[in-house]
């Protein structure tokens, strides 16, 4: 209902009951209604909706406007096409349509008037009518609505403070109150009582599980331990832990109070070389160490290799999660603006601004990172653990990204959800806190997940023929988690899982311990609907969304059989054997170290770490990775192992995909961060929609010159390079013919990292093409491209050129010597 004057709109909310009367239809017992051409989930009620809108399509969606009629409900703000067919009843329900948005997505919402915007809160009064409304969202996403002249004004105005009101986190239970709306109906909760989950993945969840993962991995020297069934160890940890077989489980409760939070070392992943990957957190140095815990601890701390450990420190080379939180608030800033104040960043500083961010210096550092743990990995015969102060965050961005690199099942969608799974969501990952669902908890707050995602997606777009998954289901993945409505990312671990799925709490007796109780006073709320798992993405998206999950690659081989867990046949070739069984080193900042204080239980005057004098001395001041990836370069492939990729292709299928790290080839996400940047510094300088934007208009014009360019140069040369005809895109670059040429867009998939370069924003309008070389900071072009005339020099606007995919064969391997690694003078408890 309105009141006021001609130019002042004040809404009187509507009781919910009310406006679910007028609205809402009969059929409550389908499982979808249809309602306005609305398919609705069982429950859901139409707040409002308006007629004769206009969305603004993506570069994605084919760009242009769709007319159609939009809708507020209390769970999402949905947009139906005009010709879009009549809703199924009886199919199965998706959350979210194409060009719907949830409300709990919606980060604030700003109407444009003429030659004016204003950003709409609950109490906002308009003095205008809206001719167009946009919605911010979370996940960096902008959509556009465009309200036609025949739209009715009270329409229009009702529709703005109906999403201005409901969108708005007023109270804690806000997200709880967005879970019912969703899933809250009996209708509902029977549909996701009787789903089927994935079986192509690991979950997890019970030992034979972990029997699977470790059977996959070769791993004969380790086991499944339920020393945790009941969380009496380590309430961040899981319920079932892998560990070497020589630890028995009455010993090892002894082990759990040597480590913060009782995350011992674990086992996380074996490399076919017969490496292992452990992850464990800090050390409690005020614990009395006894002689039986000593040979314990360094028993799973060794796991199957007697000979040689490296403790790889994370919390001095890897940002902290305040880090992560404000350098991600500083992106998202700059991509989409401030729409309420119309101020952007100016062209000419955008990308020295986004270098401020520090955004892409900590993917930089956690990709180097993982690359030294993936070729210390490599070479054989050792254990890595990795270790943080609590083992919950930045071990799960390195160990995640080391298994991406060397292990090609998790490159698969399945694997990588089973990675996800293992490392992430049963790991212990501080979802609830770090996302921040309720924001009540913004000390807590960090988006370490989506730095995570935006590694993998830096060695996609360098290794894009590797990967079975794209792009398309990073992307997804990165929406899904500002969605309040999974399982996976609504706990800190898998104890508070449970907890909500059973209603149940514990507690502690001398006699018997720690014990599950129902607890009446729970917030935990036997009605509450019960949740799905973000990996059910028929739930969330249609079938022609989920198609491009995934593309063709080819099979990957089998493993060969296995000699005592090591895949080399001739492991002791190379080996580094100047070590001393029992040897522990630190690998901190590039290099590797042996402090006394390393292990809490080895005393520094016991002589067990005296400096080696038969160390090289050409080694002294070469930094640790270095010297490993000579020792990786003197390493024998495995024998049975052939190329499958022509010549320059790949010998060893587990080689690690090490990423190049230099400024230039490092890209900038822009499906994902300036997917909305165009709307939103559009709309901060307000212009008729019905006109195409200045950049759109230079862009064409460009691409226009471009065309010309290129038939001129087809035309002058009397004998043209023979080339298979090709579709034409739009988005590609057309004059790869000249020898000097200015690129506005790249290719849509990037082939290539070895010259990737950060995205401009979509606003520069200086563009100039060089007439001299390439600038400096441009990498040089490959042999394999160039031509008869010399070789071609580009430069790249707004984003990078599609060339060679990056080959392994290209990593960094310096001059093979004498040098060796360090050794410690004394064996171990455990030797």
């Amino acid at each position: 209902m309105l009141t006021g004057s001609k130019t002042t709109f004040k809404v009187r909310q509507m009781h919910p009951d009310i406006k679910e009367r007028m609205l809402s239809q009969s059929g409550t017992n389908a499982r979808s209604r249809d309602v306005f051409g609305l398919r609705c989930l069982p429950g859901e009620c139409v707040l409002q909706r308006a007629v004769m809108v206009r969305k603004k399509l993506t570069a994605r969606e084919g760009r242009g406007w769709l007319s159609g009629t939009l809708f507020c409900t209390q769970f999402r703000v949905a947009f139906v096409p005009q010709d879009s067919p009549k809703p199924d009843d009886n199919a199965d329900p998706v959350l979210l349509g194409d060009h719907d948005v949830a409300l709990a997505s919606i980060e604030k919402v700003v109407v444009v008037g003429p030659n004016r915007t204003k950003l709409v809160t609950p109490n906002s009064s308009l003095k205008f009518t809206p001719e167009e409304l946009v919605l911010y969202c979370r996940d960096l996403r902008v959509i556009c609505f465009l309200f036609d002249r025949l739209t009715p004004d009270t329409q229009v105005i009702e529709m703005t403070y109906t999403i201005a009101k409901t969108y708005q986190p007023l109270k804690p239970g806000s997200v709880l109150s967005f879970q019912n709306a969703a899933l809250g109906s009996v209708e509902m909760k029977q549909f996701l009582s009787n789903r089927r989950r994935d079986a192509h993945m690991n979950w997890f969840e019970s030992v034979s599980d972990w029997e699977q993962e470790l059977e996959r991995c070769g791993a004969t020297g380790w086991r499944v331990s339920s020393v945790n069934d009941r969380f009496e160890m380590s309430t961040s940890l899981p319920r079932f832990i892998v560990v070497p077989q020589k630890v028995l489980d009455t010993e090892m409760k002894k082990s759990f109070a040597h480590f913060n939070e009782g995350r011992i070392p674990r086992w996380c992943w074996r490399h076919p070389r017969g490496s292992d990957l452990l992850r464990m957190a800090s050390f409690q140095n005020n614990i009395y160490h006894e002689k039986d815990d000593i040979r314990n601890l360094e028993l799973i701390l060794f796991g199957c290799q007697s000979s040689l450990c490296v403790v790889v420190e994370l919390g001095e080379d890897l940002p902290s999660p305040a880090d992560i939180q404000l350098a991600h608030s500083r992106l998202r800033a700059l991509c989409l603006g401030d729409i309420s104040t119309s101020v952007t960043v100016p062209d000419d500083k955008w990308l020295s601004t986004l270098e401020a961010t520090h955004w892409i210096d900590y993917i930089r550092s956690s990709l180097k990172k993982a690359s030294e743990v993936a070729c210390l990995l490599h070479g054989g015969h050792l254990t890595v653990a990795l270790q943080e102060a609590e083992d919950r965050d930045m071990s799960c961005v390195v160990s995640s990204l080391v298994q991406v690199m060397c292990d090609p099942h998790c490159r698969t969608q399945h694997g990588f959800q089973s990675l996800v799974q293992k490392e992430w969501v049963m790991a212990g990952h501080r979802f609830y806190s770090r996302i921040n669902y309720h924001r009540d908890n913004d000390k807590e707050e960090a988006p370490v997940f989506l730095l995570f995602l935006d590694c993998v997606w830096q060695l996609w777009s360098q290794y894009p023929s590797r990967f079975q998954l794209t792009d398309d289901f990073l992307l997804a993945l990165h929406d899904s988690i500002h969605l309040p409505l999974f399982s996976s990312f609504l706990a800190n671990c898998q104890r508070e899982r449970c907890k909500r799925s059973q209603n149940l709490g514990q507690s502690y007796t001398p006699v018997n311990g720690w014990r599950d109780v129902l607890h009446p006073d729970s917030s935990s709320d036997p009605s509450d609907p019960p949740l799905p798992p973000v990996w059910d993405w028929a739930l969330q998206y249609s079938n022609q969304r989920q198609a491009r999950f995934t593309q063709p690659v080819p099979p990957i081989p089998p493993l060969q059989p296995l000699l005592n867990g090591n895949l080399n046949t001739n492991p002791d070739a190379h080996r580094l054997t100047d070590t001393i069984p029992g040897s522990v080193f630190l690998l901190s900042r590039g290099t590797f170290t042996c402090p006394a204080n390393l292990l809490p239980w080895r005393s520094s005057s016991s002589g067990v770490y005296r400096k080696s004098h038969r160390r090289a001395p050409s080694s002294e001041n070469v930094p640790g990775l270095e010297r490993l990836l000579k020792a990786w370069a003197l390493t024998e492939l495995p024998q049975g192992l052939t190329s499958s990729s022509g010549p320059q292709g790949p010998l060893d299928p587990y080689e690690p995909l090490l990423p190049l790290l230099m400024g230039p080839c490092m890209g900038l996400w822009r499906e994902c961060y300036l997917r909305g940047a165009l709307h939103a510094q559009a709309f901060s300088h307000p212009i008729s929609a019905n006109h195409p934007h200045p950049v759109e208009r230079l862009a064409r014009e460009v691409q226009q010159l471009k065309d010309k360019l290129a038939q001129a140069s087809t035309s002058t040369d009397p004998h043209p390079p023979t080339k298979r005809a090709e579709p034409r895109r739009p988005d590609t670059n057309m004059n790869q013919n000249t020898n000097n040429g200015t690129f506005l867009f790249p290719a849509s998939r990037p082939q290539s990292a070895g010259v990737l370069r950060a995205a401009a924003p979509p606003t520069c309008t200086n563009h100039q093409t060089p007439r001299g070389p390439a600038p400096a900071s441009a990498p040089p072009s490959r042999p394999s491209h160039k031509d008869n005339g010399g070789s071609n020099k580009h430069t790249f606007l707004f984003g990078h050129s599609s060339v060679t995919e990056a080959r392994p064969d290209q990593r960094y391997c310096p001059t093979p010597s004498n040098a060796k690694l360090p050794k410690s003078n004394g064996p171990s408890v455990a030797s």
